[in-house]
């Protein structure tokens, strides 16, 4: 874990047509050669993220996208997978060729990308080339352009600079749990080592969440679930909370005091990714659900499986035990996430570990905008157990709204 996270970075989209400079910039920008470039439009077809460093923004990463003006049946495709990309932009930077101009396309983007309230940069590329008047530009643009070149380098200092004025001063929560911890605290982490733990390491919202814990000068002590009981008779003070792996709820539940703070790292990240009051909302409908109701299983990640894996097995033997009969679950994982959810009663979403906030919070407005609860894995886990009120207690917004 040596490099910053993929979803804690900065998302900075590069967007406009096809040929439009949008590689040569990427590569200009990050000073490698890691964009295909070729005068052949189309040249990019998938997203390609690229991970770097902007100062004094801090660790970003750079999305190169296929280009807005695509042709065909697969043209359509790739469009539809930039702007699925915009669903984790912190911010965008719009190329304009100005052998072209400004087109209706880059117009349609520009208001796509307003419309989502995403900080946004106009650039002219090809300076080198083309000594554009932009004033004309700007005028159809609404919106100041800079000059860039990728050959010669003009422009691209003062782009980085833009960048550094326009980044949202926090794209991610402040921290997972510093405002509810102080200096000396003891926070007590239960993680269970199973088939389904990552062999030599720790999976990654512990790890983010024990480098928190250090951040705030507080003391970290992780345990096994077997050790809980031990950890806490051993301890000459008593911990600030008790953070569990959601499959280890009932036991660790069991063992803390009462008086002790408990959650669980899923519930953490449903707060630092996403909006967790309507997570919490979207719990009251788990007793709603009848036999053959559909219920959407959702992961931000591919993985192989294990034999109890959490989403694939787990979850659902509890909600058909639940509802005495079988419901009919779906599953999405990846980047892949339905934008029509009408069909389904529940979401029941992953910890979102490798999404960014951005992402989350979309995943989240798609669901209530249509009508559809939503929970994650640990606020289902935790309800499932019986104890969800108790691990919602360090949060009163999100008790609040799920005893509402």
């Amino acid at each position: 874990m040596q490099e910053t996270p993929k979803s804690n970075r900065l998302h900075i989209a590069i967007v406009g047509r096809r040929n439009g400079g949008k590689s040569s910039l990427i590569n200009a920008l990050t000073n490698q050669d890691i964009a295909l470039v070729s005068p052949i439009p189309g040249t990019t077809t998938d997203p390609v993220f690229k991970a770097m460093e902007i100062l004094p923004v801090g660790p970003c990463m750079i999305i190169d996208t296929a280009g807005l003006d695509d042709t065909g049946d697969l043209g359509e495709q790739r469009i539809k997978k930039t702007r699925e990309v915009l669903n984790q932009t912190d911010l965008a930077v719009l190329v304009i060729d100005p052998l072209a101009g400004v087109t209706e396309f880059d117009l349609d983007i520009k208001n796509e990308i307003e419309s989502r309230q995403i900080p946004l940069i106009g650039v002219v590329s090809k300076s080198d080339l083309v000594d554009a008047d932009t004033i004309p530009m700007e005028k159809r643009l609404g919106m100041p352009l800079i000059k860039v070149s990728a050959v010669t380098g003009q422009g691209i200092d003062k782009l980085i600079e833009r960048i550094t004025q326009e980044a949202p001063l926090s794209f991610e929560e402040p921290s997972i749990l510093g405002d509810l911890i102080n200096p000396g605290d003891i926070c007590v982490l239960v993680v269970p080592i199973d088939s389904a733990a990552p062999k030599g390491r720790l999976i990654l919202p512990q790890v983010q969440t024990i480098r928190d814990i250090l951040d705030h000068e507080a003391v970290s002590v992780v345990v096994r679930e077997t050790q809980l009981q031990e950890a806490l008779d051993k301890l000459t003070q008593k911990p600030r909370i008790v953070i569990t792996d959601s499959q280890a709820f009932a036991g660790v539940a069991a063992i803390t005091p009462k008086d002790v703070e408990m959650t669980s790292f899923s519930i953490l990240f449903a707060r630092y990714k996403g909006d967790l009051p309507e997570l919490a909302r979207g719990a009251k409908a788990i007793n709603s659900l009848r036999p053959g109701d559909k219920v959407l299983i959702a992961e931000a990640c591919t993985h192989h499986r294990q034999a109890d894996d959490i989403g694939k097995y787990q979850i659902p033997r509890l909600l058909n035990q639940q509802v005495g009969e079988e419901l009919d679950i779906q599953w999405s994982s990846g980047i892949g996430y339905p934008e029509n959810l009408q069909e389904f009663k529940l979401v029941i979403h992953c910890g979102a570990c490798m999404l960014n906030r951005r992402q989350m919070l979309h995943r989240i407005r798609v669901a209530r905008e249509q009508g559809v609860p939503v929970v994650n894995y640990g606020i289902f886990l935790a309800h499932a157990n019986g104890i969800l009120d108790r691990a919602l207690k360090p949060f009163p917004l999100a008790d609040r709204a799920f005893q509402g």
